[in-house]
Protein backbone atom coordinates (compact mmCIF):
# COMPACT_ATOMS: atom_id res chain seq x y z
CA UNK A 1 0.00 0.00 0.00
CA UNK A 2 1.04 3.62 -0.79
CA UNK A 3 0.11 6.19 1.38
CA UNK A 4 0.92 9.83 0.23
CA UNK A 5 1.72 12.19 2.69
CA UNK A 6 2.23 15.75 3.67
CA UNK A 7 3.57 18.12 6.50
CA UNK A 8 2.90 21.73 7.01
CA UNK A 9 5.75 23.51 9.43
CA UNK A 10 6.69 26.81 10.98
CA UNK A 11 9.83 27.39 9.13
CA UNK A 12 12.85 26.19 7.02
CA UNK A 13 14.78 27.06 9.48
CA UNK A 14 13.43 26.41 12.72
CA UNK A 15 11.56 23.64 11.81
CA UNK A 16 9.08 21.67 13.92
CA UNK A 17 5.65 20.15 12.79
CA UNK A 18 2.13 21.99 12.69
CA UNK A 19 0.53 19.40 10.64
CA UNK A 20 0.50 16.37 9.18
CA UNK A 21 -2.27 14.45 6.44
CA UNK A 22 -1.61 10.80 5.23
CA UNK A 23 -4.09 9.40 2.49
CA UNK A 24 -3.74 5.61 0.86
CA UNK A 25 -3.38 5.16 -2.90
CA UNK A 26 -6.73 3.53 -3.00
CA UNK A 27 -8.49 6.23 -0.35
CA UNK A 28 -9.85 4.21 1.70
CA UNK A 29 -7.40 5.09 4.55
CA UNK A 30 -6.89 8.61 5.70
CA UNK A 31 -5.22 10.54 8.53
CA UNK A 32 -5.29 14.53 9.46
CA UNK A 33 -3.70 15.61 12.80
CA UNK A 34 -2.13 19.19 13.79
CA UNK A 35 -0.60 19.95 16.83
CA UNK A 36 -1.60 22.35 19.88
CA UNK A 37 1.82 22.76 21.58
CA UNK A 38 3.75 24.02 17.91
CA UNK A 39 5.84 27.29 19.03
CA UNK A 40 3.65 30.00 17.00
CA UNK A 41 6.14 32.34 17.03
CA UNK A 42 8.84 30.27 15.48
CA UNK A 43 6.39 30.49 12.05
CA UNK A 44 7.68 32.42 9.64
CA UNK A 45 5.16 34.93 7.74
CA UNK A 46 4.20 32.84 5.02
CA UNK A 47 2.94 30.38 7.41
CA UNK A 48 1.46 32.47 9.53
CA UNK A 49 -0.40 33.86 5.83
CA UNK A 50 -1.09 30.72 4.39
CA UNK A 51 -1.43 27.92 7.09
CA UNK A 52 -2.41 28.77 10.02
CA UNK A 53 -5.50 30.06 8.98
CA UNK A 54 -6.52 26.94 7.55
CA UNK A 55 -5.75 24.88 10.69
CA UNK A 56 -8.56 24.30 13.94
CA UNK A 57 -11.22 23.29 11.22
CA UNK A 58 -11.50 20.03 12.71
CA UNK A 59 -10.75 20.30 16.69
CA UNK A 60 -11.20 16.19 17.57
CA UNK A 61 -7.62 16.22 15.48
CA UNK A 62 -6.11 18.53 17.45
CA UNK A 63 -3.35 16.60 19.65
CA UNK A 64 -0.08 17.95 21.66
CA UNK A 65 3.00 16.27 20.42
CA UNK A 66 2.85 13.08 22.35
CA UNK A 67 -0.61 12.29 21.66
CA UNK A 68 0.15 13.12 17.87
CA UNK A 69 2.97 10.61 18.13
CA UNK A 70 0.80 8.11 19.60
CA UNK A 71 -2.22 8.18 17.61
CA UNK A 72 -0.32 8.60 14.17
CA UNK A 73 1.74 5.32 14.99
CA UNK A 74 -1.60 3.61 16.43
CA UNK A 75 -3.01 4.41 12.86
CA UNK A 76 0.07 3.28 11.00
CA UNK A 77 0.63 -0.39 12.76
CA UNK A 78 -3.20 -0.64 12.13
CA UNK A 79 -3.28 -1.08 8.58
CA UNK A 80 -2.71 -4.17 6.50
CA UNK A 81 0.30 -5.10 4.53
CA UNK A 82 3.83 -2.96 3.88
CA UNK A 83 3.35 0.07 3.87
CA UNK A 84 5.34 2.60 1.38
CA UNK A 85 5.50 6.29 2.59
CA UNK A 86 5.38 8.82 -0.05
CA UNK A 87 6.14 12.45 -0.06
CA UNK A 88 7.79 15.21 -2.48
CA UNK A 89 9.90 16.60 0.09
CA UNK A 90 12.86 15.76 2.28
CA UNK A 91 11.59 17.83 5.13
CA UNK A 92 8.00 16.04 5.35
CA UNK A 93 9.98 12.75 5.50
CA UNK A 94 12.29 13.84 8.58
CA UNK A 95 8.68 15.95 10.17
CA UNK A 96 6.75 12.42 10.31
CA UNK A 97 10.31 10.68 11.46
CA UNK A 98 10.75 12.54 14.46
CA UNK A 99 6.74 12.98 15.09
CA UNK A 100 7.05 8.86 15.81
CA UNK A 101 9.91 9.82 17.93
CA UNK A 102 12.33 7.34 15.53
CA UNK A 103 10.36 4.83 15.10
CA UNK A 104 8.23 3.13 12.13
CA UNK A 105 5.85 0.19 12.90
CA UNK A 106 7.54 -2.67 11.61
CA UNK A 107 4.69 -2.55 8.53
CA UNK A 108 6.28 0.47 7.05
CA UNK A 109 9.10 0.47 5.07
CA UNK A 110 11.98 2.60 5.88
CA UNK A 111 12.96 4.66 2.71
CA UNK A 112 10.09 6.38 1.49
CA UNK A 113 8.96 6.92 -2.46
CA UNK A 114 10.24 10.41 -2.96
CA UNK A 115 7.93 12.64 -5.22
CA UNK A 116 10.10 15.64 -5.50
CA UNK A 117 10.65 15.06 -9.33
CA UNK A 118 6.76 14.01 -10.45
CA UNK A 119 5.63 17.97 -9.95
CA UNK A 120 8.03 18.69 -13.22
CA UNK A 121 5.70 16.02 -15.24
CA UNK A 122 2.78 18.14 -16.46
CA UNK A 123 0.61 14.95 -16.43
CA UNK A 124 1.38 14.49 -12.58
CA UNK A 125 1.17 18.64 -12.21
CA UNK A 126 -2.00 18.91 -14.11
CA UNK A 127 -4.09 16.31 -12.22
CA UNK A 128 -2.75 17.66 -8.96
CA UNK A 129 -3.68 20.96 -9.68
CA UNK A 130 -7.12 19.74 -10.87
CA UNK A 131 -7.82 18.12 -7.48
CA UNK A 132 -7.75 21.68 -5.82
CA UNK A 133 -9.88 23.52 -8.72
CA UNK A 134 -12.66 20.17 -8.34
CA UNK A 135 -12.41 20.27 -4.74
CA UNK A 136 -12.33 23.92 -3.71
CA UNK A 137 -9.70 24.41 -1.62
CA UNK A 138 -6.39 25.70 -1.72
CA UNK A 139 -3.14 24.32 -0.80
CA UNK A 140 -0.85 24.65 2.41
CA UNK A 141 -3.26 22.21 4.32
CA UNK A 142 -1.35 18.95 4.96
CA UNK A 143 -4.21 16.72 3.79
CA UNK A 144 -5.36 18.51 1.12
CA UNK A 145 -1.87 18.85 -0.18
CA UNK A 146 -1.19 14.35 0.51
CA UNK A 147 -4.45 14.26 -1.49
CA UNK A 148 -3.26 16.57 -4.56
CA UNK A 149 -0.14 13.96 -4.73
CA UNK A 150 -2.40 11.07 -4.39
CA UNK A 151 -4.42 13.12 -7.57
CA UNK A 152 -1.30 13.19 -9.52
CA UNK A 153 -0.13 9.71 -9.32
CA UNK A 154 -3.41 8.61 -10.12
CA UNK A 155 -3.69 10.85 -12.76
CA UNK A 156 -0.03 9.84 -14.29
CA UNK A 157 -0.78 6.22 -14.49
CA UNK A 158 -3.77 7.15 -15.88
Amino acid sequence: MILFFDTEFTDFLDIELISIGLVSEDGHHTFYAERSDYRAVACSEFVRQAVVPLLGKWPDRIFTREALSRELYSWLASLHGRILLACDSAHDRDLLLDSLEGELPKNVLAKPLSLANYHADPVFSAAESKYFQDNGVTRHHALHDALGLRAGWLGQRG
